[in-house]
């Protein structure tokens, strides 16, 4: 009221907000990329490659505009874009899942994690992650009011590893979710036929469901091949299983992935599915099924990348940096503690300002900010962007 003529105030105000995710704030590939950019440094912070992708990927999606595929399609997916990712499947990893009833595609892959876990955590029920771990998984499962357990990833000579003993000891009554992610963001690794046996021996008998986040599907090296769960019939029969063809045809900005999952799974994302996007950009959808009829593209990605990987780690093996094992993904870590013993964050800065090249710290990927002197480059880079980058590494 106003205190002279006793009559309500015409101020606008603005109402209290009570946020949703209190402890979260900008992320910390925004921050490095802004800092990167003010800076003038090369950007090896966040994970998507500065080339283009393939020029008749995009004749098939402008092909696919001029045939008037423009208005929306179905919900659940294209059905010639689910038929050839049943197929693609099939052939890969030997499991057929029903074009109809099981194959949902997504404006991207996060949304597919979303969704994921929105339609089946209620609250109150935990949902189990593995650290470090991939932002947008505890956000999701806060937001459908479920409980996040972290166990941690083991780190030794060959690497990080999952502690399938301690994934065990966390699960209970209360589990509803095991997330995974492999090849797994940030580290780098990937996993094995053993550690897929480790977690169909923990679910056996239990009505806990599994998350696969597999969008660097195409990306392990060395002659290993992709563990997805799709390979494996008992997990295959309780997991959503994510990927994503903006990491596959160098295209993230299109933000185009889809879920596969058992038809009673796949009913229940359908559900929210609808309500929080309905419908993905539709002639990319058949521009996408176009290009897939030549499966070259993603069974040659794992040599293209694993060259430029090569070319990173040779640069990078006669610097203070120590390389740790990348076998998959398009992100290598390297641990920097005879350089500096700053914080990861404070060292990502530093590198940024000072060296011009950013990178992320892996501490960015702990609920808690573990420091383990870590970061991460991307190398899904042109070659003479990596050869910029380690030119002004190999002065640090």
């Amino acid at each position: 009221m106003n205190s002279r003529n006793n009559t309500p105030s015409t101020d606008p105000v603005t109402p209290v907000l009570t946020s949703r995710l209190p402890a979260v704030g900008t992320t910390v590939f925004t921050r490095m990329s802004t800092l990167a950019a003010q800076a003038g440094a090369v950007n090896l912070g966040q994970g998507f490659p500065d080339f283009g992708c393939e020029r008749s990927l995009l004749q098939a999606v402008n092909d696919a505009m001029q045939a008037d595929f423009n208005q929306y399609p179905m919900m659940h997916g294209a059905p010639v874009l689910r038929q050839a990712i049943v197929d693609k499947v099939a052939a890969i990893y030997g499991h057929r899942y029903d074009v109809n009833t099981e194959i949902t595609v997504t404006a991207g892959a996060t949304q597919a994690l979303t969704t994921a876990i929105l339609c089946c955590v209620h609250p109150g029920d935990e949902v189990i992650v593995i650290e470090p771990v991939y932002d947008s998984y505890v956000p999701a499962v806060t937001l459908a009011g479920g409980v996040p357990v972290s166990v941690e990833m083991e780190l030794g000579a060959d690497g990080y590893s999952v502690p399938w003993s301690k994934v065990a000891a966390a699960v209970n009554g209360k589990t509803r979710l095991i997330i995974i992610n492999t090849p797994h963001n940030p580290t780098g690794s990937v996993l094995r036929a053993a550690d897929m046996q480790a977690l169909a021996d923990i679910v056996r008998g239990t009505e806990v469901l599994i998350l696969s986040d597999e969008v660097y599907e195409h990306m392990v090296y060395d002659g290993q091949r992709h563990e997805s769960v799709c390979r494996h019939p008992e997990l295959a029969a309780r997991a959503f299983v994510v990927s994503s063809f903006g990491k596959t045809y160098h295209v993230t900005g299109w933000k185009i992935g889809y879920v596969a999952a058992p038809a009673g799974l796949t009913a229940e994302f359908r559900k929210v599915h609808q309500y929080n996007v309905f419908s993905i950009n539709t002639p990319m959808q058949h521009g996408i099924a176009s290009y897939m009829a030549d499966p070259k593209p993603y069974l040659e990605l794992p040599a293209f990348y694993q060259r430029k990987r090569d070319l990173f780690r040779d640069g990078l093996k006669n610097t203070r940096f120590e390389l740790m094992p990348a076998d998959g993904t398009y992100f290598q870590c390297v641990r920097y503690d005879k350089i500096s013993t700053q914080t990861e964050a404070e060292f990502a800065e530093w590198l940024t300002t000072e060296i011009k090249v950013a990178a992320i710290p892996v501490s960015a990927f702990y609920q808690q900010g573990k420091e383990s002197g870590i970061v991460r480059f991307c190398f899904a880079k042109r070659d003479e962007t990596l050869a910029l980058a380690l030119e002004r590494l190999g002065k640090v």
